[in-house]
Order: structure tokens, then sequence, then C-alpha cells
């Protein structure tokens, strides 16, 4: 309602509007297994890896990853967060993981690999519910406070 209102915000779309060759917008939940997301000290990097589901399979997708993320979560601080769709693009996921670094992102993937005997069968049984599957590398703003 506010940005609706703003005047700044008005004039900011319109200077964009011509830069603009699609957009749209979603609406996520947060899954319940996930950790809350919280602020993060040092310089970080974020994952954002979005899934994009066959219809019919949101339920069985959670009840693998409500495992995964015990098992994914190496040091307790990598999970960010874990979203659904409710409204846009439906059975679509996002997860979001941080890192302190790429190299931090590569241990991290690395140790769930060697040493969690689950992840393979939880990722044999996951692929096959995803149409499509995207990750992009987000560096947080000096002014974000996900730093």
């Amino acid at each position: 309602k506010f940005l609706s209102q703003s005047k700044d915000y008005a004039a900011i779309e319109k200077d964009i509007v011509s830069c603009l060759r699609s957009r749209h917008n979603q609406d996520l939940l947060k899954f319940s297994y996930w950790p809350d997301p919280k602020l993060r000290d040092g310089n970080n990097i974020y994952e954002l890896r979005s899934y994009h589901l066959k219809p019919g399979t949101m339920v069985e997708w959670g009840n693998f990853w409500a495992k995964a993320i015990r098992m994914r979560d190496y040091k307790h601080t990598e999970a960010y967060v874990g979203m659904f769709s409710q409204i846009g693009e439906l059975y679509n996921v996002k997860h979001i993981w941080c890192y302190g670094s790429m190299e931090e992102r590569r241990q991290a993937r690395e140790s769930v690999w060697q040493t969690q005997s689950q992840w393979q069968e939880i990722v044999a049984n996951t692929v096959p519910l995803i149409r499509k599957m995207t990750s992009r590398i987000m560096v947080p703003l000096d002014i974000s406070s996900t730093k």
C-alpha cells in the first residue's frame, strides 16, 4: 500500500518501465522445517536455487527436504530460507543458502555428499520431481542488512 501511494516510487517506476521487457510477481511462503532467516555477520555470498517442480509434487518434495535440510546444513549456518509459491508461478521452490565464500560453498556441498549416506537417496528421489532448476550467486550491496 505504501508504494502505491509514493510519488517517488511512481517517478522511478515511470523512468524504468521503458527498460523492462517483462515482470512477474510471486507470493512465497516459508517451509516450516527451514530455520528462520537471521542476519549474518561478515561478507557473505548467497546462492538462490530455484526449482520448478512438476504439478502435484510439492508434498513429496517437502517430505524429502524436511529430512534433507538437517543433512545439508553442515555448519548450521548455510540454510538461509526455503520458500514455495502460493501465487504466481505455482510449484516453484526457492532455497537460499548463505556462505562466507565460493570456497566455503564448495566445501559444504562436497561435505554432504561425502558424509551423509542418505543424501544420495534423497537426491535420487527429488530430481525426478523437477522440471527445471537454476542457481544464482548473489552478493549483497554494502547497504544490505544481509551481509
